[in-house]
C-alpha cells in the first residue's frame, strides 16, 4: 500500500521535530532521577538538531539524495538575504539610528553567512571531535568510581541543557520581535532591505513586497534557529571536554579503592587512565585547530554587536519598542560571550584539578615507583 504524499511529508516533519527536540526530551527524567545520565553527549544531541534543520553538510548528509541541492539553496538564499540588507545601508546614511540598526544586522548576518561557509568546509572535522567525545563518554567502567562518574555526566547535562533552553527561549522572543517589527513600527519589512527596481516598495509592488516579507520571515526564523543550535553545539563541545576531565579526576581519586592492593590491576588501570587523558589532550588540540577561526570571528562580532546595541539603545531611548529590541540583542550577545568565557574558565580549572587528583593517586606503600611513572 502506497502512503499519500501528504502523509509522507507529515511523517518526515514529525521525525525531524523529534530529532530537533532530542536534547531536551530526557531533561525532566534526568532531573528527577539522581542516578540517571543521558545516553549520548550534549554535542552529539546538538548535532542531531543540526541535521534535523537540513543544513549540516558533512560527508554522510551530502551523500543523501537532494541534500546537496538543499544546501546550495540555503547558501544562495543566504547570499540574497545578506546582499539585500547590505544594499539598503546606503539609504540610512541620513538617520544615525537606522544606520546603526542596519549595521548591527549586517554584522550579525555576516557571522551567520561565515558559519554557513565554515560548516560547508569543516563539518567532517567537527564530526571527528564529536565522535571522539562520544568515545570518551563511554570510557567508564564498573567500580567504586561509577556513581561519581554518572553524577558528573548528569550535572553537566542538566547545566548545559538548562542554559541552552534559556538561550533558545530568548532567541524565540527576539525572532518574534523581529518578524513583527512592521506591525508596531513604521518599517515595512522585518529588516531594512533594498532590491533592484524598487521591488521592496509596498506602493509600487504590493504583491512582491508581501513575498519579500514572507521570505525575510523565513530567513530570520531559519538562520537564527540554525545559528543558535550551532553555537550551542560549539559551547557544549568545550563543556564536554571539561566533563571528561572531571571523570578522569573521579577515576584517579578512586584508583586505590578500585585496585585494592592488586599491583597488576593497578598497573593496567593507570595505563588505561593515561590513555584516556592523552585522548582528551588530543581532542582539546583538535578543537583548538577546528574552532580557531570561528572563535576569533565570534569575539569580533560580539564586541561590535554589544557596542552598537548600547549605542542604538541610547539613541532610540524615546522609542521603547526599538530600544527594547537592541537591549535584547545586547543581552544575547553578552550572554553568548559569557557562556564561552565561563566554560573556558571551567576547563582551565578542571585541568588543574587533574594534576591534584594525579598527585593524590600516588601511594608509595602500594606498587613500585615504575608503575606510578606514567602518572
Amino acid at each position: 500500500m502506497v502512503e499519500p504524499s501528504g502523509e509522507r511529508v507529515g511523517l518526515r516533519l514529525s521525525k525531524k521535530w523529534k530529532r530537533f527536540m532530542k536534547p531536551y526530551a530526557p531533561f525532566r527524567r534526568v532531573y528527577r532521577t539522581p542516578g540517571k545520565c543521558p545516553e549520548h553527549t550534549v554535542p552529539y544531541l546538538n548535532r542531531e538538531q543540526l541535521i534535523s534543520t537540513g543544513y549540516y553538510p558533512n560527508s554522510t548528509q551530502n551523500s543523501v539524495s537532494g541534500q546537496r541541492s538543499f544546501h546550495l539553496f540555503l547558501l544562495v538564499k543566504g547570499t540574497i538575504f545578506y546582499s539585500s540588507i547590505l544594499y539598503a545601508a546606503s539609504e540610512s546614511l541620513d538617520d544615525i539610528v537606522e544606520l546603526g540598526r542596519d549595521l548591527a544586522f549586517i554584522i550579525a548576518s555576516f557571522f551567520i553567512y561565515f558559519k554557513l561557509i565554515y560548516f560547508l568546509l569543516y563539518a567532517d572535522n567537527v564530526d571527528e571531535v564529536i565522535n571522539g567525545l562520544e568515545d570518551c563518554y563511554r570510557w567508564e567502567r564498573a567500580g567504586p568510581a561509577a556513581a561519581g562518574v554518572r553524577s558528573a555526566k548528569r550535572l553537566h547535562y542538566l547545566i548545559v541543557i538548562g542554559m541552552q533552553i534559556i538561550w533558545v527561549v530568548s532567541m524565540i522572543i527576539f525572532i518574534v520581535l523581529l518578524i513583527s517589527t512592521p506591525f508596531w513600527t513604521q518599517q515595512e519589512l522585518p529588516l531594512h532591505a533594498a532590491y533592484p527596481f524598487h521591488l521592496h516598495d509596498s506602493l509600487r509592488h504590493p504583491r512582491i513586497h508581501i513575498l519579500i516579507y514572507l521570505s525575510q520571515s523565513f530567513d530570520i526564523l531559519y538562520y537564527l534557529t540554525w545559528l543558535t543550535v550551532t553555537e550551542c553545539m560549539s559551547v557544549s563541545i568545550y563543556s564536554q571536554l571539561t566533563t571528561a576531565l572531571s571523570v578522569l579526576c573521579v577515576e584517579l581519586r578512586h584508583l586505590h579503592q578500585f585496585c585494592d592492593g592488586d599491583e597488576d590491576l593497578l598497573r593496567w588501570e593507570i595505563h588505561r587512565l593515561v590513555k584516556y587523558h592523552q585522548k582528551i589532550i588530543k581532542l582539546v588540540d583538535r578543537c583548538n585547530e577546528v574552532f580557531h577561526g570561528p572563535l576569533i570571528m565570534q569575539m569580533i562580532v560580539n564586541f561590535l554587536l554589544v557596542s552598537l546595541s548600547v549605542f542604538e539603545a541610547m539613541m532610540a531611548r524615546h522609542d521603547p519598542k526599538v530600544a527594547g529590541q537592541f537591549i535584547l540583542l545586547m543581552i544575547l550577545a553578552l550572554g553568548h560571550l559569557s557562556m564561552w568565557t565561563k566554560f573556558g574558565d571551567m576547563m582551565s580549572q578542571e585541568s588543574l584539578e587533574v594534576a591534584e587528583a594525579a598527585y593524590e593517586a600516588y601511594d608509595s606503600s602500594v606498587g613500585s615507583k615504575k608503575i606510578y611513572w606514567n602518572i
